[in-house]
């Protein structure tokens, strides 16, 4: 699933977005739900973030643009099912279509579209600038930003140590990304905050709230919230028992929401 990308990798040209940390089910129901059968991760995180996006998108049949939708196509059968003109764009998009196989700063915006959608692609991005900068770009005046990001500053020892108790086990040869945080942690022999920093900075990890400023530095903001990150990936744990734990001051917040207009002109 584009929407939940592994924080880390190696680094990446301005919008060469990395894979997914979670790979996005084949298909959604029509509704955007996720059904009635067992859901995967993908699943659930795809039900918990597409209400926001679609609430802050212009009406369909507006022209829409998801950046880094990833080898599954992100958001874009939603989309498509919604009535937008939606394109995703990735090197490792699907065929057909509504996607093109390109890096983002290598797609040429047909007339510029009336809505952007990023999500969880810009913490790992070479260059947040100058993504940016092509997201805004892209938009029409008054065109819509919408941003589904990871406040990374706020994964902090206690968050880690929640999350971790609260693993499944991990699956064969393809754990999650917090089964490798847990083990390269447990294996570092360092406190977590020395950890994270040294994580961090090898992976180059942009902070929710550099992002949050480069956002407002660009665009309108209609509503920036923290919320529930981790669910997916927990066992037993819904999006409602992660914001508990949140509200009793437990753990933090780590997935922002953005949503902002471009500027009709420069200030």
């Amino acid at each position: 699933m584009n929407c939940r990308h592994q924080p880390g990798g190696a680094s990446v040209s301005p919008m060469r977005i990395a894979a997914g940390r979670l790979r996005r089910p084949s298909a959604a129901p029509p509704d955007g739900g996720v059904g009635c059968d067992p859901v995967t991760p993908d699943e659930r995180w795809l039900a918990a973030v597409w209400p926001f996006v679609r609430a802050s998108l212009p009406p369909a049949p507006a022209s829409v643009v998801e950046i880094g939708c990833g080898p599954l196509g992100g958001f874009v059968p939603f989309l498509d099912r919604a009535g937008y003109q939606a394109t995703g764009v990735d090197p490792e998009a699907p065929l057909g279509p509504s996607y093109r196989q390109v890096e983002f700063e290598r797609y040429d915006v047909p007339g510029g579209v009336d809505a952007v959608v990023a999500c969880t692609s810009l913490h790992h991005v070479a260059d947040l600038g100058a993504a940016l900068d092509l997201v805004e770009a892209a938009l029409v005046p008054g065109g819509a930003a919408v941003i589904v990001e990871w406040a990374r500053e706020r994964f902090d020892e206690a968050t880690a140590r929640w999350c971790f108790a609260r693993l499944p086990e991990a699956n064969g040869d393809h754990p999650g990304w917090l089964h490798h945080r847990q083990a390269e942690w447990l294996g570092s022999g360092q406190a977590w905050g020395a950890y994270l920093r040294s994580w961090e900075q090898a992976e180059g990890l942009h902070s929710g709230q550099a992002i949050l400023k480069g956002l407002d530095a660009r665009f309108d903001s209609r509503l920036a919230t923290y919320g529930p990150y981790f669910f997916p990936e927990l066992d037993g744990i819904s999006e409602a028992d992660e914001q508990a734990a949140i509200d009793r001051g437990l753990i933090q917040a780590n997935r922002i929401q953005y949503a902002g207009r471009r500027r009709s002109h420069q200030s």
